[in-house]
């Protein structure tokens, strides 16, 4: 194995969000390569398809500093990392709620895996309330997600609420 670090920083991204970016930019800091793996969870409901999260992501990306990849992936976290190369998992930590499942999800990482370390990162004070899950909430409802997502990301997901219907209404 080279001297290159590699970090992945694993999630469905639906949709990406200001909290994502933020630890992208500073994840990309600490790793030669970061590669932000999107993966589909079973257990959530996806607004956006597979390619349309990839897609938004690799476009939000495109302009940060570092050498980031966006990659695919529906396997296993762990299989993804050794697959990749990479020696850390970054994970974003918004609440005490979020270490709780993250520590529990690191230690059976641990396990599988002992040669790869996770690192979380606290979520920007600003940042902490957003969750992907949030924003869709928002936008069902016909609130404004602007503080929460770009501007790009914002216009897809009013569209696709337009396209399957806002509640409430």
């Amino acid at each position: 194995m080279g001297t290159d670090r590699t970090g992945v920083y694993p999630g469905t991204f639906d949709p990406i969000t200001l909290g994502h970016m933020d630890i992208i930019r500073r994840g990309a800091k600490l790793v030669d390569t970061l590669i932000i793996g999107v993966t589909t969870n079973p257990s959530k409901s996806p607004m956006f398809s597979d390619e349309e999260r990839l897609s938004m992501v690799e476009r939000e990306v495109a302009d940060c500093e570092g050498h980031i990849r966006v990659v695919p992936f529906n396997s296993l976290l762990m299989d993804f990392a050794e697959r990749e190369g990479a020696t850390v998992i970054i994970r974003g930590l918004r609440a005490v709620a979020d270490f709780e499942y993250e520590y529990q999800m690191a230690g059976m990482n641990q396990q599988l895996n002992d040669d790869i370390e996770t690192l979380f990162l606290m979520a920007d004070v600003a940042l902490q309330p957003i969750a992907s899950r949030l924003v869709k909430e928002i936008a069902m409802y016909g609130g404004d997600i602007h503080k929460f997502v770009t501007p790009a990301v914002e216009t897809e997901v009013v569209a696709r609420v337009e396209k399957i219907g806002r509640k409430g209404d």
